[in-house]
């Protein structure tokens, strides 16, 4: 079955930044309307303290089956690639049993006055990331075989109970017990989705459908094909997989990096973490909205595309036209990224108290808070260009030069907890922000050394995407002088004067963006149409 990638990673990353924009503007009312209910110190027990558990587990489980299995999808062995991904099973079982252990007796318990169900909240995080395992073939498969719209609504699913179970427990106990919703609404969201998967895919095999290898549900579970490991698992996958298992530690400390530092060293205190956590997920919706579902679309096509054991040069004589493709999406990709951290920095100086006002209320909006903000629309720069650099790399680079930047990351990780810890003992939370601009600095700095020598003596320069155009910066230079003007003049006395400003300044910037980047849209749109047809 020829599959058309780039056709697939379009229509993923745009159905999961439609999906993602709908329903996180759902959840944003939701949320805000919550946060007026629920006390500081349990969100940052829930979205901090549990959720760290959660992306933990996760991260070290599963991530590294993703990449691995789905390199190549053309030539896998199903059967083998399916023992394969069940050893996701008990490794995840066993990263929470060492995770619980650590959550529930080494770190500091939080204070009876706060909350009972802290114990409980844990349990059910290492329930649910079990359970959320046990559909994992499922999902790589789903990515494989390109069932786009199926994973879209199994994300609906997935946040559509989670917010459901977890508003309505809230507000049936009026603002208390805000831990013990989080824990129930945890696991019915994950019970919800991996039923899902089975249902649909039990109902799929039923159909005849002769280029799907997987005639019956037995198909999705493992099989003993033959006495020996190599006989049993694709052992080229399984290298490929321990060389990002290992790179996996190091990304997740560099990803949450502060949460560790916070959470082990006690630096902030739990409605401390509540405030961080609200504005860094208020900051961090660019990255939810657009750069994450880009960046997995991107990681999958690249990893199509371009041929991990053979050089550029080599891949450049036996099909020029695929790398220049490959090499001009991750430039279009750079340049549109880019943009958009541009526009969050220009206007996430001025408007950053007038958003958390609209969206927690006046005890949100003074303090720390607008501060935070600010230093975080810049961190959304860094994180815009650091997510496509870096989703290339790791779909392109070959097992040796993996385990080399397996090295880089270990001493990358251990400078960027050093200087977390560093910062946020002298600045609280804004050090953190600062530790995480510096953390996606050198991360950028790595991958863009890889990605000029892969292409080096060749044609394509892809890192050109990342300078923008003279008349954009002029653009959003003027923005931000006008926009923190109107600020000092008018948010106090008549807000809406202050938003009529910002969203005409939005609207010519966005426009002059839009207008010079057309040749980029109609670069895509082409190549789209043309794998379309």
């Amino acid at each position: 079955m020829k599959k058309n990638f780039l056709k697939s990673s379009v229509e993923n990353a745009s159905l999961n930044i439609l999906l993602q924009i709908a329903f996180r503007c759902l959840t944003f009312v939701v949320n805000a309307f919550v946060l007026r209910h629920v006390s500081q110190n349990e969100i940052g027990i829930t979205n901090v303290r549990l959720l760290l558990l959660e992306s933990t587990i996760l991260f070290l489980s599963r991530e590294a089956f993703r990449r691995a299995c789905l390199t190549d999808t053309l030539h896998h062995n199903w059967p083998k690639v399916i023992n394969l991904i069940w050893f996701s099973v008990p490794l995840c079982a066993i990263i929470c049993g060492v995770c619980g252990y650590i959550w529930l007796r080494l770190l500091s318990q939080p204070e009876i006055t706060v909350t009972t169900y802290y114990e409980f909240g844990v349990w059910s995080i290492i329930i649910s990331c079990i359970i959320e395992l046990c559909c994992e073939q499922l999902y790589i498969i789903a990515q494989a075989f390109l069932f786009v719209k199926l994973q879209v609504v199994l994300e609906i699913i997935n946040i559509a109970v989670r917010t459901i179970v977890y508003t309505t427990m809230v507000l049936y106990w009026n603002g208390q017990n805000a831990v013990l919703a989080f824990s129930f609404a945890q696991l019915a969201s994950v019970i919800a989705y991996t039923m899902s998967f089975y249902i649909y895919f039990w109902y799929y095999t039923k159909k005849s459908t002769k280029d799907f290898p997987f005639k019956t549900m037995r198909k999705f579970f493992p099989s003993f094909i033959g006495r020996k490991l190599s006989e049993c698992v694709d052992f080229p996958l399984l290298m490929l997989l321990w060389s990002f298992l290992k790179q996996g530690f190091m990304k997740q400390l560099l990803t949450d990096g502060e949460r560790y530092v916070m959470t082990f060293f006690n630096t902030l205190k739990f409605d401390q973490q509540g405030v961080y956590d609200v504005v860094n997920n208020l900051g961090s919706l660019a990255a939810r909205f657009l750069f994450k579902p880009i960046e997995t679309a991107a990681y999958f096509y690249f990893s199509q595309l371009v041929q991990r054991e053979v050089p550029i040069q080599t891949q450049i004589k036996q099909d020029a036209n695929r790398i220049k493709e490959a090499a001009s999406v991750l430039e279009c990709l750079l340049r549109v990224n880019s943009s958009i951290g541009l526009i969050a920095l220009s206007f996430g100086q001025a408007y950053a108290k007038l958003v958390l006002f609209l969206y927690g209320g006046s005890t949100l909006a003074t303090g720390i808070g607008p501060v935070l903000l600010q230093m975080h629309s810049l961190a959304i720069l860094f994180l815009a260009v650091n997510g496509i650099t870096e989703c290339y790399a790791a779909a392109t680079m070959n097992v040796a030069e993996l385990n080399k930047y397996n090295v880089e990351m270990v001493v990358l990780s251990v400078i960027f907890l050093f200087i977390s810890l560093l910062f946020s003992t002298f600045f609280g939370g804004i050090g953190f922000i600062f530790a995480n601009c510096c953390n996606f600095t050198f991360r950028i700095i790595q991958c863009g050394r890889y990605i000029l020598s892969q292409y080096k003596n060749t044609d394509y320069n892809p890192l050109n995407g990342l300078i923008p155009k003279k008349s954009f910066i002029c653009c959003l230079i003027m923005s931000t002088i006008v926009s923190m003007y109107s600020e000092a003049k008018y948010y106090e006395e008549n807000k809406l004067t202050h938003i009529v400003i910002g969203g005409v300044l939005f609207l010519l910037t966005t426009s002059v963006w839009l207008y010079e980047e057309m040749p980029t849209f109609k670069f895509l749109t082409k190549v789209y149409c043309s794998k379309h047809n």
